[in-house]
Formats: C-alpha cells, sequence, structure tokens
C-alpha cells in the first residue's frame, strides 16, 4: 500500500509530499506526475514517481494499486475538469484503491459560484463510483493574494467587487498539512471537511494589514463587478478568468467564502496561519 498524491509537482501537491516526508518513508509514497525531470528532486529522495496525465486515461492505468490511498488534487485548467477527474477516479475504482481523498471548494454542494460548479459534478462521480472517499472542501489559499503583490503595490490599491465581505483564508501549506493528515490517520472514511482559516478578513483590513507592513499608504477601492472585469481583462487577464474571479468575489461579498468551522485547525492540530505571517512573508519573497 501507497500513499499516492497526484499533481505531486504543483504547488499544492508538492507541499503534501513534504508534509508526508516528515511521517512517513519515502518508499511508501508515490507521486503522480506529467514530467519526469520536474519531478526529479522527489525522486531523489526515494519517492516512487508515476507517470500519468489527466488528460490522457490510458496512462492513468498503471498509477494506481489496489489497497493504496490516494489524494486527486483538482486540474487547474477550469473547464477540463470533469472529464479528467473522471479518468481518475476510473482509474482508482479500477485499481481498488482503499481510499480516495478530493481537494474540493469549500461549502460543497451549496456552493453557489461558477467555480465550484465542476468540484460538485466531481464529487458526485465520487459518491456514485462507491470508493471510501474523504472531501476535503477547501478554502481560499491567502497566497491567492499575496503571491500578486505588485500590481497592489505598484498602484496603492486593493481593487475587489466584494463590497465588506470576509475570507477565512489559510496558507496552501495548512490545507496541505490537512490532507496528508487525512491521508496519514484513520477515521476519515466518508466524511466532508469544510477547510478554512481561523480568522475571516475584509479586504478593508487586508488593505491596512499592508499600509501597516510597507509604511505606504494602501487603499482598499470596492468597485463594481463590470468595473472589475475590466480592470482585469485591461491587466491582461483573459476574459473568462477574469469573470470567474469577479464572480468569486461577488460569491464573498454573499459571504460564501468567510464560514470558521475550525475542521482545517481540527486536522493539523494546530492554529491556521494568521493572514499577517502570510503578507510578512511575501513581501520579503518581494
Amino acid at each position: 500500500m501507497s500513499i499516492v498524491v497526484t499533481g505531486a509537482t504543483g504547488e499544492l501537491g508538492r507541499l503534501v509530499v513534504e508534509q508526508l516526508l516528515t511521517s512517513v518513508p519515502a518508499d511508501r509514497i508515490a507521486a503522480v506526475v506529467r514530467d519526469k525531470e520536474k519531478a526529479a528532486s522527489l525522486a531523489a529522495r526515494g519517492v516512487e514517481l508515476r507517470i500519468a496525465d489527466y488528460d490522457r486515461p490510458e496512462t492513468l492505468a498503471g498509477a494506481f494499486h489496489a489497497g493504496d490511498r490516494v489524494l486527486l488534487i483538482s486540474g487547474s485548467e477550469v473547464g477540463r475538469r470533469v472529464p479528467q477527474h473522471t479518468a481518475v477516479i476510473d482509474a482508482a475504482r479500477t485499481a481498488g484503491v482503499a481510499r480516495l481523498a478530493y481537494t474540493g471548494v469549500l461549502g460543497g454542494p451549496d456552493a453557489d459560484f461558477g467555480l465550484a460548479a465542476e468540484h460538485k459534478v466531481t464529487e458526485r462521480l465520487i459518491l456514485d463510483s462507491g470508493l471510501p472517499y474523504t472531501f476535503l472542501r477547501n478554502g481560499w489559499y491567502t497566497e491567492n493574494y499575496t503571491a500578486n503583490l505588485a500590481p497592489v503595490l505598484e498602484h496603492g490599491a486593493v481593487v475587489s467587487n466584494a463590497g465588506d465581505g470576509r475570507v477565512a483564508s489559510a496558507a496552501r501549506a495548512d490545507y496541505a498539512a490537512a490532507a496528508a493528515a487525512v491521508l496519514t490517520g484513520e477515521g476519515h472514511l466518508n466524511t466532508a471537511y469544510e477547510l478554512s482559516g481561523d480568522t475571516a478578513w475584509s479586504f478593508a483590513e487586508y488593505a491596512a494589514l499592508l499600509s501597516g507592513a510597507t509604511g505606504r499608504e494602501i487603499a482598499y477601492n470596492n468597485v463594481p463587478a463590470a468595473v472589475h472585469q475590466e480592470i482585469l481583462v485591461g491587466a491582461g487577464l483573459p476574459e473568462a478568468f477574469a469573470a470567474i474571479l469577479v464572480d468569486v468575489d461577488e460569491a464573498i461579498g454573499r459571504g460564501r467564502l468567510a464560514p470558521t468551522g475550525g475542521d482545517l485547525a481540527r486536522l493539523i492540530g494546530r492554529p491556521t496561519t494568521p493572514l499577517a505571517e502570510t503578507v510578512t512573508a511575501a513581501l520579503a519573497a518581494a
């Protein structure tokens, strides 16, 4: 039996593998990757590489073995996730894996924004497969914001159409630790976890935090959705992706990413990483 992480060279997947290596022998960890060269550092540490591609179902035939505990990290290509995830689920069922954990979105079937649609379909596919499952319904990564500090600092403004909505974000490493806890622990079968940070923050508070950390005046500009769409497209984002971000902000305004139920902190056995800590690290790296 191996613990198998799909998308293991991605931002979340690599952190999950790193977390697993702190408690599991490397020869019990398998990384499913498309590019062997990108995963060379994992192989050098003793992690087994299984080469497969979500878009090529035939390559997934050898990706899983009977008894494996598998983490399906959702695909990054919005609009293509359902066929990709279907291929992984079918391969996992055929192999007879012992557990399939899936990284979905906070709110699960109740999430009412466009980005959640493919996650909801995937959860239903997993339920219909009959596989033992764990749903890791991830809230927002704080890095979704801190990774894009350059334009915020350049223009002196955080721009959003979320109004006074709040975001209970956590660091990506927190979500990775939760996934590792589920993959290595017991008692998580056929369970859904709503994962989010301990504290929800507003964009006005985020702007104030940046102002204090940089010594510069950073404003919060709440704008209509159509205006935000124009700004994002003008900054070079594809229209479809800009529309997704604007829709998410609308959901934030409705409180959809604000719940702080505590599942994430309970799984990782510590408080989630505060917003200020991630901001400080991002500014130092910049």
